[in-house]
């Protein structure tokens, strides 16, 4: 039961990223009104620098694939990390209404590599 509630918990995870990516590659869901200035421009700047967003959204896409299948989930969660981080320092710094959720998905995604260490360990190993 512990397997099939962890996968499914992975799996939107997972498809969190990979919507996530192909947003900022296509622009399909509309960006609310009541968004904080700081956020507007944090993505302007963004914008500003062309090849940015569209290497995000791949390392998203990619690292949400990735941790769908369980056999690579160790690596798409060493993708993601960093994407997970500067998640969670947009929110603290520029939408602090959304640090909750960042929260909860860093959890998910260190509750991964935490399950997955013996797969790291051999890489850091003399």
């Amino acid at each position: 039961m512990k397997k099939k509630i962890l996968f499914i918990i992975y799996l939107l995870f997972g498809l969190m990223f990979i919507n996530s990516g192909l947003n900022k590659l296509f622009n399909y869901i509309p960006v609310p009104e009541s968004l904080p200035e700081k956020m507007v421009a944090l993505n302007s700047a963004m914008e500003q620098i062309g090849w940015l967003l569209p290497l995000v959204a791949v390392v998203e896409i990619l690292g949400g694939l990735l941790f769908i299948i369980s056999r690579f989930r160790p690596l798409g969660a060493i993708v993601i990390f960093p994407i997970m981080i500067g998640i969670v320092l947009t929110h603290i710094t520029a939408a602090p209404t959304g640090l909750p959720v960042a929260i909860i998905l860093l959890m998910i995604n260190l509750w991964a590599i935490i399950e997955n260490k013996e797969k790291f360990i051999a890489l850091i190993k003399k």
